[in-house]
Order: structure tokens, then C-alpha cells, then sequence
């Protein structure tokens, strides 16, 4: 190409691809190829008449040029509103979106054709936009911005394939405009967020203040940097990582089970890997939908990296977001978007965490890379009821826990080498005695030994099977089993915060306190906002050993955590029973016998299988309980 034949020059570039072409051609290629030529004539004519010329338009794609970016964004918005109106005649699998993308740039002109940066930062922009969306470059917005009444919510600067610098990008609104979010240098207005989500045609907007409560495209390509001084504990000495819960981006909270699953799967994932440091799922899913900062995660967590992201279904199509933020210089190392059909989660999954490893630049050995994605089956039935499952468990109520047995049990039926619903089945029983409903707990507990050692001869590697046997194996008293079992889990995942509390426990019921202390704390690390019982098992322990002031320390943390459970004020109650702080122990006792009124020293000793069994019933009875 020579002088003599281009030109540069300044032009609007609008691009628009099918969302969703491959699953519409594959379901239906005749009706496909009539329904996209009927729409292209509709683009086409919209096109004129807003003084644009369409440059190409190869199959599922079109590229067309205006002078003028107000025609140019117009135009999008007129195509986007007829062909949205002509998709409400047709059934829901059959419509026909499209993505547009606009951007005000330089490009350059052979002959009909055109070509450049300006021409690819539209086609990049068209894949953020939503499905029946418009997404449009800052360049274009500052043009547009007060010539025309429509709404625009800032996404950030976007890392876009084969462009050097960020693009910055903005989705516009087909609707009147509700609000302009902030421009990149106005940090206030950028904090809050409007997302208009069409629902036939009524917009209905959500606020969604920063730190997990919209998808990834949503945010900054920057955000509030953390500060290594303002850490709640020191960074370790390998990649950490957060990974907060995907937000549910359906109509149906329904699917609740489904996002929780995503984000839960992709932590055991991290965790195998002993090459990095990673949060704990009960820490994480405390900050479910609660508007906090990147900044503040990290540093309440002690961690460099967080992933957020979300998840849409619909019948058997998924979209999944996701983005990796170093927050200690608020950049973005990685983020993807994904549109796949429901029978590729797997993959999904695998591909999250292979990106997620490869940005933190850490290097696997081929061993290490394939039990990180390593599967526990390819049954997608057996995989969504083991999801449900899980779900029901974390709800601890009886109603919930006999649904959960069931739906591990459905999902054993699917796929009867799929040793984690095992665990998931195992876990229940458990829980069964727990909740008293167990009409023999010793019955129970055999079932749930059975299920568990089934699991561990399908997946040796299944550390949370092994440590759940542990603590069953410690409630029993088999002392040695315990504390062996439990440093096994340990050995597989060292990551696992269950498996090293389970591990102190273990510890502790046989009598080996200042081996436990570091179990315990290693946990606490790994899970900064744990459930209570790693608190006064530390404490205990501490206790044990005489060291009153930091067993009650952490003993009050189990009571600020938990201060409705009769067991956390039991072991208060011991504990100061046994640093001679009666006063404060009877005040305890109290609380024990207000939230428990049937509670026994003589029927609670009888299942107190540790070997300090009698010196901790020896201080209740010095509290004043009977």
C-alpha cells in the first residue's frame, strides 16, 4: 500500500457482531440465516439514514463509517430499539442480539476499505458490550456526552487485545437519560454506578456501590490502591489471593447455588496449589453483596491479589466474567469474558484458574498444573446437584440438611465415582448429630466413616475427606487416627484452613496444645474471619498450657464472633474458671444456662472425648453449672 492510494483521516467507526451466532446456527441454520439477512437490511437502511456507509458486513458481522459520531451513536441506538422490537415476535431461543461497538478515531482509507487502531478499538469495544447493547470509546463520549439524551455508566479503561494503551470505554443506555456516571478523573461520581438491565422494555436499575455488587466490565481498569502499612497481617511469602464470591447476574435468585459453586470450585482449585496463598471460602462469602472496596479486602484479608467476577445463566447458555486485581497498585492483571453453553463449566473453570496462576506469574510442574484442575467428575447432572447440595448444608437448619442428603445421593446416582458428594453425603450425617436429629449419633457416625473412606478409595487426594474423618475420629476419642488423618489432609492441601483447624483439633483432644497453636493460627491466616470454633480451640489450647491472658483473648473472639451459642460461653466459662477469674466465669455460666436450659456437666461430659476430659468439667462445676 502506498501514499499514492490511502488516506488517513478521523471517522466514527460503528462494528456489530451476533451474540450467541454459533449456538443460533447450530440450533437452526436456515431460520439463522433468514432472520440475520432480514436484520441486516434493517441496519442497513438505519445506516443511511444517518449518513453512514456500511464498509463490510461478512457473516455475523457488520462495519460501517460515519463523519459524524452523534450520527454514528444514533444510529446504533435506532438499530438496537427495532431489532429489539422485532426479537419480541420471535421465541426466546431464537432471537437475534447484536454487540455494537463505537469509537471516534484515526483510520485509514484504501480504496472502499478502511483500516487502523480506530477500526480495531470499535471492535473490541463491540465485545463489551452486552448482548442488544452499545459500548462506546471515551474518545466518542467526551463528543457526545451533551448533544445527546441518553444515559452512560463508565466501565474503566479496558486492556483490549492488540492495542497498546487502555481504551477507556462507556456502555450507553438506549433508554432517556437516568444518569451520567463519573468521568476517570472524577472519583466520586465514578463510586457509585447505575446499570440499567432491560426486562422487555422496562428499565429497571440496581445500585451497585464498589466491591463485588456488579460484573467485572463494570468497574475501573484502576482501582484504590491497597497500602502494605494498613495490612491486618503480613503478606506471605508467595502470591495471595483472594477470590470473592461471583455475583448472580440471573433473573432467578434461584441460581444462587450456581455462582457460590463457581467461586468455591475455583478456590479448592488455587488451594492445591502449595506455590500460593489462598483465602478460605467461609472469609471470602463475608462479603457477599456488601458494597466494599478492593482496597479493603485486601487489606482486612492480608492478601496482594483479589478475583471478582459474575455469572449469568440462562437455560443452558453462561456468561462469565472475571478479573485478577493487584490491589496494591490497583492494576488489572487479567480478565475474560465468557459465553459458552453450560456443558463447558468444566473447561470454563480450568481456564479461570490456569489465567489466574499464569498472572501471578507462578510456574507449575505438569503434576502440580493437573491436580490443581483435576476433577471430581465430567457429569454435569451430578456436578449441579452437588452444587445444591453444598447449599442446602451451609444453611445448618434440619429441613435443609435432609434435602442436601438427598441431593448428594441423587448426585452419587448420576456419577457413582464422584468421591466429593460422598464428602457432601458424609458431611451431612455429621451434621445430623450436630443438629440432633440422629436417632443413634454412634450409627450415624459409622455411616458417616463409611462414606468418607468410600471417598478416599475413589480420590486419595480428597484432603477435605480426610480431614472430616479426622474430626470424626477425634470426637470418638481414636486420638492417634486423628491427628494422622488430619496431617495427611495438611500434607495435600496446604492451603486448606479446614484441613490445619481440623488438624489442631486433632492436636488438642490428644493432649499435644503447643503443637496444635500453630495448626490453629496457620487456619486463622488462612481464613481471617473464621467460624468461631478455630478461636476457642486456640484459646483452649492456650489454656492448657497457662497462659490465661491469651486464651481468654482468644476465646473473646470466638464470643464476638458467636455470641449467641451456648458453646462458645462454655468454654469462656472454662477458661476462666481456670485462670481463677470466677466472677467472670459464673457471668458466662449464666449465658450457657440462658441460651440452654436442659444443659448437663454430667450429660455434655459423656461425649467429651478429649484427654483434659475431667479438668475441664472440674472447672464448669467451680463456675457453678451442674
Amino acid at each position: 500500500m502506498t501514499e499514492e492510494n490511502y488516506k488517513r483521516k478521523l471517522a466514527a467507526i460503528l462494528s456489530a457482531d451476533v451474540a450467541g451466532y454459533s449456538r443460533l446456527m447450530g440450533d437452526d441454520e436456515a431460520a439463522t440465516v433468514q432472520t440475520l439477512e432480514a436484520y441486516k437490511k434493517v441496519m442497513f437502511s438505519l445506516i443511511k439514514q444517518h449518513r453512514g456507509r456500511v464498509i463490510d458486513s461478512p457473516g455475523d458481522n457488520l462495519l460501517a463509517e460515519f463523519t459524524s459520531i452523534v450520527d454514528a451513536v444514533q444510529a446504533g441506538v435506532a438499530i438496537q430499539k427495532e431489532l429489539r422490537s422485532k426479537n419480541a415476535e420471535l421465541p426466546d431461543t431464537r432471537k437475534m442480539e447484536f454487540r455494537i461497538g463505537i469509537n471516534l478515531g484515526d483510520v485509514v482509507q484504501e480504496g472502499d476499505h478502511i483500516y487502523g487502531d480506530g477500526v480495531n478499538i470499535a471492535a473490541r469495544l463491540e465485545g463489551l458490550a452486552e448482548p442488544g447493547g452499545i459500548c462506546i470509546s471515551k474518545t466518542a463520549f467526551d463528543y457526545i456526552e451533551s448533544k445527546l439524551p441518553y444515559g452512560y455508566e463508565y466501565l474503566g479503561e479496558q486492556t483490549v487485545k492488540n492495542i497498546a494503551r487502555p481504551v477507556g470505554a462507556y456502555r450507553v443506555s438506549l433508554e432517556p437519560r437516568v444518569t451520567i456516571c463519573g468521568k476517570p478523573e472524577d472519583e466520586k461520581s465514578t463510586k457509585i454506578r447505575l446499570k440499567p438491565i432491560l426486562i422487555g422494555a422496562v428499565a429497571v436499575i440496581f445500585v451497585a456501590i464498589i466491591g463485588g455488587l456488579w460484573p467485572f466490565s463494570q468497574r475501573r481498569t484502576s482501582v484504590e490502591q491497597a497500602s502494605i502499612d494498613n495490612m491486618a497481617y503480613p503478606l506471605p511469602d508467595k502470591p495471595s489471593v483472594a477470590v470473592l464470591p461471583f455475583v448472580n447476574m440471573s433473573d432467578d435468585p434461584e441460581q444462587e447455588y450456581f455462582s457460590d459453586g463457581l467461586t468455591e470450585e475455583i478456590i479448592t482449585a488455587l488451594s492445591k496449589v502449595p506455590k500460593l496463598f489462598v483465602i478460605a471460602r467461609n472469609s471470602v462469602f463475608t462479603y457477599k453483596g456488601k458494597p466494599v472496596k478492593i482496597k479493603h479486602i485486601a487489606e482486612e484479608l492480608g492478601v496482594r491479589y483479589v478475583l471478582e467476577g459474575s455469572i449469568r445463566k440462562a437455560g443452558s447458555d453462561i456468561r462469565i466474567t472475571a478479573q485478577l486485581i493487584d490491589a496494591l497498585t490497583g492494576h488489572h492483571l487479567w480478565a475474560e469474558r465468557y459465553d459458552r453453553n453450560l456443558n463447558e463449566i468444566f473447561a470454563v473453570q480450568d481456564d479461570i484458574t490456569k489465567n489466574i496462576i499464569t498472572a501471578m506469574q507462578v510456574e507449575l510442574t505438569e503434576g502440580e498444573q493437573a491436580r490443581a484442575i483435576a476433577k471430581g467428575t465430567n457429569d454435569l447432572e451430578a456436578y449441579l446437584k452437588y452444587l445444591q447440595a453444598v447449599e442446602q448444608i451451609t444453611q445448618y437448619n434440619v429441613e435443609s440438611n435432609a434435602l442436601a442428603k438427598q441431593l448428594a445421593q441423587e448426585a452419587i446416582a448420576f456419577d457413582p465415582e464422584y468421591a466429593t458428594a460422598y464428602r457432601v453425603l458424609a458431611t451431612a450425617y455429621q451434621l445430623d448429630v450436630w443438629l440432633g436429629t440422629s436417632k443413634s449419633p454412634k450409627q450415624t457416625l459409622a455411616k458417616c466413616i463409611e462414606l468418607l473412606e468410600k471417598a478416599i478409595s475413589l480420590d486419595e487426594t480428597n484432603a477435605e475427606a480426610h480431614s472430616v474423618l479426622a474430626w470424626i475420629f477425634a470426637m470418638k476419642g481414636e486420638h492417634d487416627k486423628a491427628v494422622a488423618k488430619a496431617a495427611h489432609a495438611v500434607m495435600l492441601n496446604p492451603n486448606s484452613a479446614f484441613a490445619h483447624a481440623n488438624l489442631g483439633q486433632a492436636l488438642r483432644f490428644a493432649g499435644r496444645w503447643n503443637e496444635s497453636i500453630p495448626e490453629y493460627k496457620k487456619a486463622i491466616r488462612l481464613n481471617p474471619i473464621p467460624p468461631a470454633f478455630y478461636f476457642f480451640g486456640l484459646g483452649m489450647s492456650y489454656s492448657r498450657l497457662g497462659q490465661h491472658e491469651e486464651a481468654i483473648k482468644w476465646c473473646q473472639k470466638a464470643v464476638q464472633l458467636a455470641p449467641d451459642s451456648f458453646l462458645v460461653h462454655l468454654f469462656m466459662t472454662s477458661v476462666y474458671s481456670r485462670a481463677g477469674r470466677q466472677t467472670e466465669a459464673r457471668s458466662h455460666a449464666a449465658e450457657v444456662m440462658r441460651l440452654n436450659p436442659q444443659f448437663s456437666v454430667e450429660k455434655y461430659a459423656k461425649k467429651v472425648k478429649r484427654v483434659d476430659r475431667q479438668q475441664f468439667i472440674d472447672a464448669l462445676r467451680r463456675a457453678g453449672l451442674k
